[in-house]
């Protein structure tokens, strides 16, 4: 089944201390699912990357490979930017940050489950009947 793509998710794909079982899963799940992100996707995890640069995890070079390989991915980026009003309501009504909304919107938009680590989230797909995608 589709599902989208949080970048909690990726986080663990690039960063030994955020892997775990369920990270590991959905890498899996790309070889036979498909996967949709918001482009916010890139945005956070260069943020990601560059604070793993910041912190002595990683040097550019690595990071920049990184880029690449998740590039590569087969991950679509949906490039119908949310309505700001929609991501407010949703990040208000679920407690959420507009990021978090924002992968939230794309889910109920395409009605699929979210691939997310972040508990919040979670529970905000849940709530809003999308669900989150089980390792």
């Amino acid at each position: 089944m589709p599902f989208v793509l949080d970048n909690s998710v990726v986080s663990g794909w690039l960063l030994n201390n955020q892997a775990t079982a369920y990270t590991a899963a959905i890498a899996k799940r790309l070889h036979h699912d498909r996967a949709v992100a918001p482009a916010l996707l890139q945005l956070e995890y260069a943020n990601v990357l560059r604070t793993a640069c910041t912190r002595g995890r990683m040097n550019a070079q690595q990071a920049q490979e990184a880029i690449e390989q998740l590039v590569a991915l087969p991950v679509e980026i949906d490039r119908e930017p949310p309505e700001a009003g929609q991501v407010l309501a949703l990040a208000l009504r679920h407690d959420l940050t507009s990021y978090d909304a924002a992968y939230l919107d794309l889910a109920l938009r395409r009605q699929w489950p979210l691939a997310t680590q972040d508990e919040a989230l979670a529970q905000a797909a849940r709530i809003a009947g999308v669900g989150v995608v089980s390792a």
